[in-house]
């Protein structure tokens, strides 16, 4: 059995989860939003007291590969209404530059022109700048998928560098540093 499938996700007060066995469709409202995820019909979903739990009805490879995935997004979707995902990349470099007007973040990445990123709606994007520190972007929303999706595409348009380190960044990640021509000698 899957050990991450068979555990059960415990509800926490102000998160309802409805299961449709006709769209196939978990949805979960909380203090925060909604999230749907359509499931395999052939999984079930069952909640009892406040616990729900996820259902292979084989042993079959291919129901045993996604009992742990539909837990996981569940449980994902669970969190997020209830408490919300946040991530924050740093820019790091001289002259890198973000700023949020809305939902479009203008990203200055040393290159011959700025950057336009549409964030979608469901993100909530803010920046800071403070005197003598990296610019940092602040993503929060409750799909962790959404989220983390949209962190990956920042960190895509100027990938950090092993020499200096110049790049986007997770705030904390750790980058492994090479040394340069001078140290080969």
């Amino acid at each position: 059995m899957s050990r991450i499938g068979k555990l059960a996700i415990e509800i926490p007060s102000g998160v309802t989860i409805n299961y449709s066995k006709d769209n196939h469709q978990v949805a979960v409202k909380g203090p925060k939003g909604e999230l749907k995820q359509i499931i395999d019909p052939d999984f079930d979903v069952k909640q009892e007291n406040n616990e729900v739990t996820v259902v292979r009805p084989t042993e079959q490879k291919r129901h045993k590969a996604m009992h742990g995935l539909y837990r996981s997004l569940i449980a994902n979707m669970v969190e997020g209404v209830k408490n919300g995902y946040k991530h924050q990349l740093e820019l790091v470099g001289v002259g890198y530059k973000a700023q949020a007007q809305s939902n479009v973040l203008e990203l200055s990445l040393g290159y011959s022109h700025n950057i336009f990123l549409a964030v979608p709606s469901e993100i909530k994007v803010t920046t800071v700048q403070e005197k003598g520190g990296n610019p940092t972007i602040i993503l929060e929303g409750i799909d962790k998928q959404l989220i983390g999706q949209v962190a990956a595409k920042l960190k895509s348009l100027r990938k950090v560098e092993p020499y200096k380190g110049k790049g986007i960044r997770f705030t904390g990640e750790y980058v492994r540093r090479k040394a340069g021509k001078a140290a080969a000698k």
